[in-house]
């Protein structure tokens, strides 16, 4: 038996430091409507660690697909970028008490229940991570009111990059994929 549907948000981005406090609401506001909020910090930590690693690292550019999905006993949180370059995970005990990076990946595996990156073909990489949600209360979300139009009404814009669409994503407002521009 399902408990509930799989949900799933996809955001494209330049993996710029403005950007990363954006993404971070994003994945949040997500995980609130889908009433996850005790995995918001862990997955906000993970997508600023990720995109991060993009920003300081990745060539040719900096573009990146931020990807959300609930599955049944999992939340995967995936970052794809251009750089086929795998990324090294650091040996904490190598690094300076006082550095100010190198840790980011051992802090994905630390609190993650998995992580892993995969090739994407020639297209780059997939860094990605789960977080169970077992012992999470995951509740259905509940249905939208539509409200009736007037004659001579024009219907409320939703800001989809801001507020989650009520069905998983993808509204007649906003395209499958949402893009911030960079």
């Amino acid at each position: 038996m399902i408990s509930h549907p799989s949900r799933h948000c996809t955001v494209e981005l330049q993996a710029l430091p403005s950007r990363i406090g954006q993404v971070r609401r994003i994945v949040s506001a997500h995980l609130r409507y889908w009433h996850l909020d005790p995995l918001i910090d862990r997955a906000a930590l993970g997508v600023t660690e990720l995109l991060t690693n993009v920003h300081q690292h990745a060539e040719p550019d900096k573009l990146c697909t931020v990807e959300i999905e609930l599955l049944l006993d999992r939340l995967m949180v995936s970052v794809r970028d251009h750089d086929p370059r795998l990324p090294v995970v650091e040996d904490i005990d190598g690094i300076a008490p006082l550095a100010t990076g190198g840790r980011g990946l051992a802090m994905v595996a630390a609190m993650s229940e998995s992580w892993g990156v995969r090739p994407d073909g020639d297209k780059g990489k997939v860094v990605w991570f789960a977080l169970p949600t077992s012992g999470v209360a995951v509740a259905a979300p509940v249905p939208a009111r539509v409200p009736r139009l007037v004659a001579g009404e024009q219907p409320a814009r939703r800001f989809p990059e801001v507020e989650p669409a009520l069905d998983g994503g993808r509204s007649a407002h906003a395209p499958a994929r949402s893009a911030v521009p960079g």
